[in-house]
């Protein structure tokens, strides 16, 4: 097993917090392996690259030798974490989380060693919990205490309403701490006050509490949202090579370095040359070929990389606009201004090219609109019914519109 100095180093890299450290490197001396747990809720089909953040860290958890608990929240993901959200998430049905939790299954082995992966259920026990047993559990948090989280407080002073279901969410999170006997667990930063009520459970049960260790939260392909299914704005560790490939050279260039930091493996040193070599006057889109391919690679084989590669400079030869894209009609009454003139937010949502008027905003202001290859700054522009055009939003996103 690796010194406890130099795991410590390691896996510090890419953390946003451990607390408490001392605690955990007094863990590390007793040379003994570790239970680390971390949790995913079945809430969605599809493992995405931001789930991969903290898959990698428990990768290198299992290089050390620690025993590495990839825990399938199929009791919780029928309750719905809170964390991050401004309303009440709909309630699953027992048969998507089943289906949603053997897709899971398939995906992580794609980074973890099967072998050395321990997974569990927390149905498994929380199932046997009986009523009396769970208002025990409930009994170890107050009411107070749960409006700290920030997304209560918010949610309780806008006066949006908060379900008495959502409040067992981190109690029974926190329950599987106790019931596996974690060591350590980790999470995204959204998922502090969870991991903290897993340690206050622990000590109430008679447990040493859980190391807890937070990583940040990949960015999406938009750059503003976290990645997430719901805002459309992620890579699936089951996308095609070529979409892989497709979505990774469609982010901005500052949020490359953001990419290459959290899902990388090149150490920092190779990513400090790569940044160098920019500065020098290297097209940062040719670094960005070097992180697509390493994605794809990942996730596919080197081949399929190698193809999605060249498949991407075949469709985008002709100045960044690709031969083949979809074509659709547009009504201009449901795109028009009062004033006549074509909203441009209202196009992008009517075209699927944003999810909303709002995000066709955000669009727009963040400079990733354009209009046959131009880029367009004003929410409101004057054009003639009849007329056709190639709208797109960002890099990959393309769609000829008919004004009608």
């Amino acid at each position: 097993m690796t010194s406890n100095k130099e795991q410590i180093l390691e896996i510090k890299r890419g953390v946003d917090e451990i607390l408490v450290e001392k605690d955990f490197l007094e863990k590390l001396k007793k040379n003994k392996p570790l239970k680390i747990k971390v949790g995913f809720d079945p809430t969605a089909p599809d493992l995405h690259l931001g789930h991969t953040v903290i898959i990698n860290k428990m990768r290198q958890f299992q290089e050390f030798g620690h025993e590495v608990i990839f825990l399938i929240g199929d009791y919780t993901g029928m309750i719905g974490d809170p964390s991050g959200v401004n309303e009440t998430r709909p309630v699953l049905t027992i048969e998507q989380v089943k289906e949603n939790a053997r897709t899971y299954k398939n995906q992580i082995f794609k980074i973890l060693d099967k072998d050395k992966t321990r997974i569990e259920f927390n149905s498994s026990w929380m199932n046997k919990v009986t009523s009396a047993e769970l208002i025990d559990i409930a009994s170890k948090y107050t009411v107070a205490r749960m409006l700290e989280r920030d997304d209560f407080k918010k949610r309780f002073k806008s006066e949006n309403p908060i379900s008495i279901h959502e409040f067992i969410y981190p109690l029974v999170q926190g329950y599987d701490s106790v019931a596996l006997e974690c060591d350590v667990e980790m999470g995204g930063t959204d998922q502090k006050f969870n991991l903290l009520v897993g340690r206050h459970l622990q000590q109430l049960y008679g447990q040493e509490p859980q190391t807890i260790i937070t990583l940040p939260l990949l960015e999406g392909l938009d750059g503003v949202k976290k990645m997430s299914k719901s805002a459309n704005n992620y890579v699936a560790l089951n996308d095609s090579g070529d979409d892989m490939f497709g979505k990774i050279m469609s982010i901005s260039d500052d949020l490359m370095w953001r990419y290459f930091e959290l899902v990388s493996s090149k150490d920092l040193k190779e990513i400090k040359n790569l940044k160098d070599s920019v500065n020098d006057g290297v097209n940062p889109r040719d670094i960005k070929f070097l992180l697509a391919e390493e994605i794809v690679e990942r996730f596919h084989n080197q081949s399929i990389a190698k193809k999605a590669k060249e498949s991407f400079m075949q469709r985008f030869q002709k100045g960044g606009i690709p031969e083949d894209i979809d074509f659709t009609e547009v009504s201009i009454k449901d795109i028009q201004n009062d004033d006549g003139e074509i909203n441009l937010p209202r196009l992008l949502a009517h075209t699927n090219l944003v999810n909303s008027i709002s995000d066709g905003h955000r669009a727009i202001k963040a400079g990733s609109v354009r209009i046959d290859g131009e880029k367009i700054s004003q929410i409101s522009l004057e054009i003639q019914n009849k007329s056709e055009l190639v709208l797109s939003q960002g890099k990959r996103r393309f769609i000829k519109v008919k004004i009608i």
